[in-house]
């Protein structure tokens, strides 16, 4: 006998009855059905077509709404990226990149054409990579004329020097080392600038830089590696002053954020007057040394054949 709702809430309360749901499925074979699952292919391969299998193959449906994956790689070494930034800002200030893939420089071009005396403390062992094979660079590939003029800047002097009045080596000048400084490439660049000058009978201003690696003999710790990157800029132009090259410098550093540069002065043989550039570090609370520049001195670019103006 059914029982009306109003009954059946009535014996609910009195927990005479209570209810029960059951609920009914009905199974049978779709299009689909299979004794096994198998796994839908999702590419077209070789082997499906060779064989004719993709006939009898199922293939996954394609969804082309769902986001490809995001690749991870590709990123730049910090130290790439520094470099490429140093470059642009380069380029920007109207600069050239100088050729620096001569890592292996002889002595010659690496300290003698920047009138360094073969007696400098720099080209020690204990400061300076030294090869075994080849020991020694060939030096009848170098300018004869040139090599005598060097030769003798050091020994007597000349252009207004003294020169170091010792007995200059060839040998010693041939020996075949790591550079120690990217101005190895600027003594080669400014010599193909005066060959260019001889060449056209004129003197054609010029900016170079290069950004590249160097090598020294260093006790290895956290803030010295035997490997490291250089930076270097070079202007030739006439009638250079101070002026010119202290504004070259705080153009540069500006650029990249450094503002706040003070100069202090520094000796190098090859350059008169030479500078020390510093640059406050808010992080440290301190000034930090950056860089070092000068002007060429005549005794390195007059043997070249540069104009003394």
């Amino acid at each position: 006998e059914e029982v009306g709702p109003k009954d059946a809430q009535n014996l609910k309360k009195r927990k005479l009855i209570a209810v029960e749901k059951t609920n009914f499925f009905e199974v049978a074979k779709g299009p689909k059905f299979a004794l096994e699952r198998k796994k839908e292919a999702t590419d077209l391969t070789r082997d499906l077509l060779t064989n004719d299998k993709y006939t009898s193959v199922a293939f996954k449906r394609y969804n082309f709404r769902a986001m490809a994956p995001e690749l991870s790689g590709g990123h730049l070494h910090p130290l790439l990226k520094v470099r490429s930034q140093f470059r642009k800002i380069f380029i920007r200030m109207g600069f050239e990149e100088m050729p620096t893939n001569r890592f292996v420089e002889s002595s010659f071009w690496n300290f003698d054409a920047l009138f360094q005396p073969q007696q400098h403390p720099a080209r020690d062992a204990h400061d300076t990579f030294f090869l075994t094979k080849p020991m020694f660079s060939d030096s009848a590939k170098w300018p004869a004329d040139y090599l005598e003029r060097v030769r003798k800047v050091h020994e007597e002097g000349g252009y207004g020097s003294l020169g170091y009045g010792y007995n200059w080596k060839l040998e010693e000048a041939q020996k075949n080392i790591l550079r120690t400084h990217t101005t190895a490439v600027s003594s080669r660049m400014l010599y193909q600038v005066a060959k260019k000058m001889e060449r056209e009978g004129k003197f054609t201003p010029c900016r170079y830089f290069s950004v590249d690696r160097v090598f020294r003999n260093e006790s290895v710790d956290r803030t010295h590696l035997a490997e490291f990157h250089q930076c270097e800029g070079l202007v030739a132009d006439k009638d250079l002053n101070l002026a010119h090259l202290l504004g070259t410098i705080k153009e540069f550093f500006s650029k990249i954020g450094m503002r706040d540069v003070k100069f202090k002065p520094a000796y190098n043989p090859y350059t008169e007057p030479s500078m020390e550039i510093f640059a406050y570090h808010p992080g440290l609370g301190k000034w930090v040394e950056i860089g070092n520049s000068g002007i060429f001195r005549p005794e390195m670019l007059r043997p070249m054949g540069l104009p003394e103006d």
